[in-house]
């Protein structure tokens, strides 16, 4: 059965063409994906007798390290492509690998470029292939992306790039299936085993199915798999054993010049393994024959020997001088706490300089475990580090943890600028866990230690940080003159960084009295970031300025901004920043009344991150209300708590009209007064129009004779009763369901059947049904009934989105042909499917297919295999 290559014929047709087109010029991108052994390398071996003769296939491997060495596939892939991508691999700089690599496939010669376990690999991996795969679609080469399905939960760093791939041109998706038992008994021929049995033990994985037979003694099998390993490992005369043993404490392939320093023998010698079938030897580095028979080997050896194997390894690879991120990780196997101290401090800073922020705080917090081991001052380096990589990838909370530590031990040093910097940074981080009150105190503090050190460039720094924060109350007064005082003294000290941070302040406190002035020195304050290449403060200020013109309606303007700070944001791997842009997205959508565009962003937004879940919360609530989809209530409840909690009212407004909406809905006018008077009286002190204007709407529907505006925003128009003029300015502002909800405040028939027409496009449910009630008080006898009431509430918990978009998947669709059948983006599909297999809990399509049927008929009899076996393996 060796080299069987069963029920794949589609899939490697698919890759050959893929390289066949890559020969005249077309590159591409292939996504393989399955379960763990379901034969993805099966395949990509398979593919090197199909590509063009002058083809070359690359390969490299992410490693299953607890924590990933920066940049690892790339460092494979460099003996083959020779001096520029190793330049680069030792600058550490993941733009420079990326356009390394660039240029070696812009020769002529085809190339089929294979990562390996891409769900293992390290961010700045993931980012340097983000570069590549928006050039591909021009180069001579495939890019080939394995990753298990099992591994990808909905926050894992590989769904934004498998989203980024659904845009570079050709995308080809490979889902792996299992084999049928007609295939099982293919294998099987010849044999005396049960093909029934093998195929109820493996449920059709090939690499199961594999071990099994190999294993057996006549006609009896393994009673799992880790016995048919073990059964192969034990039949090697001891000497291999250990040996193997040995290897198996290295993840993923291992080279060949550490085989012979760990065992003192050449890897050659391992031939009687190989021919065993648990290793693969080659010229240059040795494999585990699948990395789930490398997993079986270490689990069962006794903790004690797994440590003395680490032990072993740990010193082989630091005579050979390997990388920090290596030894560390054998060092915290072995339990060698000098090792580790030493070592994880030096892969954090790798990982850094890479832009592997993930790696660098787990490496950062790995040497947090022993900090008493270090220094004094390298304490605080690495507690600041730590704290500063948290913040990077959205990590608040541990961000916060850090700082205050690192606060504590610079209290007792006598380095004033040093804790006043300390507590600068304290006072952001604790604004981003939602602990306003607290990021004040830090931020007075901070100002009042820098105050005394006369350094005009760090006390702008203070003031600027302090500025921020008034901004976010909507003390815009105290912010402006903070902000100039910054600016001032930024200037003088010729400190940039700080001139940028204090004009985005500047910018956002004059919104509301002068948008263009306001503009202008936010966009100033980009161009200087950019200067200085600050990546933070240029995504700041592209936020605000989002922020603020979705607050305006300016909703295509907005979205410039967006995709202008998504694309930077994305370069950086800021987590945090990206979170947030998913909620001002989710914001857009809702404005706009794409109901399923606004859940998907805003689910985005839902993280460890209260300002971007808040809003996140909110948006979903808001669509809930305005479809009658589901019950906004929990949504809400936290939305109002975390809003509560930061005490901003750019949180607390847009919870307070959701709360009036949907009380609205309801005619509970006693709710909209309870819930809007105290936030109107709010805004209307502060100076905020646009929630002003919005509450003041519904306190007058309530009949409360509440203050509007002089504003030419189209709530403040609908308050003053003017619904014409503002279902004009909704409709020019690309607001459908506010313009609809402008002509439902009118008593004009013709106006009213013009809402309903809207509503029901829209799917706005309830406020269709009030129009409806409204239309025939009047009089009017032939009211349109609307569409069909929607199926009844899905068991699985899957929008009706979702519903239509497994439909499609069931027919056999790939999430491109979906896109274009629904006139959508190919990366919404994408997340629209990885949350269907999320709430099914299916590590595939066709599961989860079978599993909504299971749950919405759950008399019916499930598939059996001989069912199955009709179906295609790709689908």
């Amino acid at each position: 059965m060796a080299g069987q290559l069963l029920e794949r014929d589609a899939e490697l047709d698919t890759l050959a063409r893929a390289a066949g087109h890559a020969a005249e010029g077309t590159g591409s991108v292939v996504l393989l994906h399955g379960e763990a052994g379901i034969g993805k390398t099966s395949l990509v071996h398979a593919l090197r007798s199909q590509v063009p003769a002058e083809a070359r296939i690359l390969v490299g491997f992410c490693d299953a390290l607890s924590t990933p060495r920066p940049l690892g596939p790339f460092r494979d892939l460099a003996r083959a492509v020779g001096h520029p991508l190793a330049g680069a691999l030792a600058a550490g700089d993941r733009s420079e690998v990326a356009d390394a690599l660039h240029a070696e496939l812009a020769r002529k010669r085809p190339t089929v470029v294979v990562i390996e376990d891409v769900h293992w690999a390290d961010e700045a991996t993931l980012d340097a292939l983000r570069l590549l795969l928006r050039r591909i679609s021009s180069l001579s080469a495939v890019l080939v992306l394995t990753y298990r399905d099992d591994e990808i939960g909905r926050n894992h760093p590989l769904t934004q790039l498998l989203g980024d791939a659904s845009h570079s041109g050709e995308v080809h998706r490979l889902a792996i299936a299992r084999l049928t038992e007609p295939a099982v008994r293919n294998m099987l021929s010849g044999s005396d085993l049960d093909p029934v049995e093998v195929f109820t033990l493996t449920a059709g994985n090939p690499y199961f199915i594999s071990e099994l037979v190999a294993s057996a003694e006549g006609a009896s099998v393994p009673a799992t798999v880790v016995d048919a390993v073990l059964g192969r490992l034990r039949r090697l005369p001891i000497r291999h054993q250990d040996a193997v043993e040995q290897l198996a404490v290295l993840p993923s392939s291992i080279d060949t010049q550490l085989v012979e320093v760990l065992l003192h023998y050449p890897a050659s010698a391992l031939a009687e393994a190989e021919e065993h079938g648990l290793l693969t030897v080659g010229p240059e580095r040795v494999t585990f024959r699948h990395e789930l028979t490398r997993r079986a080997i270490v689990d069962a050896m006794p903790g004690a020997r797994r440590v003395e194997l680490n032990r072993r390894a740990l010193a082989a690879l630091e005579q050979l001088d390997a990388s920090a991120g290596q030894l560390v990780h054998h060092a915290a196997e072995a339990g060698a706490v000098g090792a580790v101290t030493r070592y994880a401090p030096l892969a954090a800073r790798d990982a850094r300089a890479a832009g592997a922020h993930r790696e660098a705080a787990a490496q950062f917090a790995r040497s947090l475990t022993h900090l008493d081991r270090y220094p004094r001052e390298e304490q605080v380096e690495l507690l600041e580090s730590h704290a500063v990589e948290c913040y990077t990838i959205g990590a608040s909370e541990e961000a916060v943890r850090s700082q205050q530590a690192a606060v504590e031990l610079r209290r007792q040093a006598p380095d004033r600028k040093s804790l006043g910097l300390s507590m600068r940074w304290l006072s952001r981080f604790l604004w981003f866990a939602g602990r306003r009150s607290e990021a004040e105190r830090a931020a007075e503090e901070a100002t009042a230690v820098l105050t005394k050190v006369e350094d005009p460039g760090l006390l702008a720094w203070a003031l600027s940080n302090e500025a921020q924060l008034a901004v976010l109350a909507d003390r815009r007064d105290e912010a402006a003159r903070l902000a100039r005082r910054a600016i001032d003294l930024a200037t003088e000290a010729g400190d940039r960084a700080a001139l940028s941070h204090a004009l985005n302040n500047l910018g956002s406190a004059l919104w509301s009295d002068s948008r263009r002035e306001g503009l202008c020195h936010l966009r100033e304050a980009i161009e200087v970031a950019l200067s200085i290449d600050d990546v933070e403060d240029a995504c700041r200020a592209y936020v605000n300025v989002s922020w603020q013109l979705v607050d305006d309606f300016q909703l295509d303007e907005a979205t410039d901004y967006l995709n202008e700070v998504l694309a930077m944001a994305e370069r950086a791997e800021f987590l945090g920043f990206l979170n947030y842009v998913q909620g001002i997205r989710a914001r857009v959508a809702l404005a706009r009344a794409r109901w399923a565009e606004a859940i998907d962003a805003a689910e985005l937004a839902l993280v460890d991150h209260p300002p971007a879940r808040c809003v996140g919360l909110t948006v979903l609530a808001s669509a809930r209300v305005r479809t009658g989809s589901a019950d906004p209530e929990v949504q809400l409840t936290e939305a109002s708590r975390l809003a509560r909690r930061m005490d901003e009212l750019q949180r607390i407004g847009p919870v307070a009209a959701a709360r009036c909406e949907q009380a609205g809905l309801r005619d509970d006018w006693a709710a909209v007064i309870t819930y809007a008077e105290p936030v109107h009286a709010e805004a209307m002190r502060l100076g905020h129009p646009a929630i002003q204007a919005e509450l003041a709407y519904w306190l007058r529907r309530a009949g409360v004779e509440a203050a509007v505006p002089d504003s030419d925003h189209p709530y403040a128009v609908q308050a003053r009763g003017d619904w014409r003029a503002a279902a004009e300015a909704w409709g020019g502002l690309g607001a459908p369901f506010h313009q609809a909800a402008a002509l439902a405040d009118g008593d004009d028939p013709a106006e009213l059947l013009r809402a309903l027409a809207i509503l029901d496009r829209l799917g706005a449910v309830p406020l269709a049904r009030q129009v409806r009630l409204k239309l025939r008080a009047l009089g009017v006898t032939k009211v349109p009934r609307g569409p069909m009431p929607a199926a009844r509430r899905n068991p699985a918990g899957l929008t009706t989105r979702q519903q239509e978009v497994l439909g499609l998947v069931a027919n056999g669709l790939t999430n491109a042909e979906i896109a274009a059948r629904l006139v959508l983006s190919t990366r919404t599909v994408d997340r629209h499917v990885t949350e269907i297999l999320r709430k099914l809990d299916a590590p595939n399509r066709r599961e989860a297919v079978e599993r909504a049927a299971a749950i919405a008929h759950p008399g019916a009899v499930s598939p059996t295999p001989a069912r199955r076996a009709g179906r295609a393996s790709g689908t």
